[in-house]
């Protein structure tokens, strides 16, 4: 059963061959994680911890605010801070940080998870 407060988190680090990988499949370089890699873990977050399965992301929200430095923990969580049991929304705050507070990102993020039956019953 989702509540209001519960939260998922994943950690995850990027080395300089995971920028090449992205490079070659992108076209685009960089020399600090790119930002949709930072949203991808978002993206694994909602659909496979919190909701979780047959979630569909509705609307993403995100600020960057410092690079993500390479071969560093960073730490990824999406919180929920709103359910709207009668439309079947979930809202949630999505931020990643940094080992040191640094926040890189924080955002909202708007789920339906219509497909989640156990998520609003009582």
């Amino acid at each position: 059963m989702l509540s209001v407060g519960q939260s998922a988190r994943i950690s995850r680090s990027y080395t300089r061959e995971n920028l090449a990988a992205y490079a070659s499949l992108s076209g685009a370089s960089a020399e600090s994680v790119p930002e949709p890699l930072i949203a991808a873990l978002f993206s694994y977050l909602l659909g496979v911890e919190l909701p979780g399965s047959g979630t569909n992301y509705l609307k993403q929200d995100l600020a960057f605010k410092a690079p993500a430095p390479l071969d560093t923990e960073l730490e990824a969580k999406v919180e929920i801070t709103r359910l709207r049991p009668e439309k079947h929304l979930v809202d949630l705050w999505a931020s990643c940080t940094a080992p040191d507070g640094t926040v890189i990102c924080e955002g909202r993020s708007l789920v339906k998870a219509r497909d989640v039956a156990e998520a609003f019953k009582d």
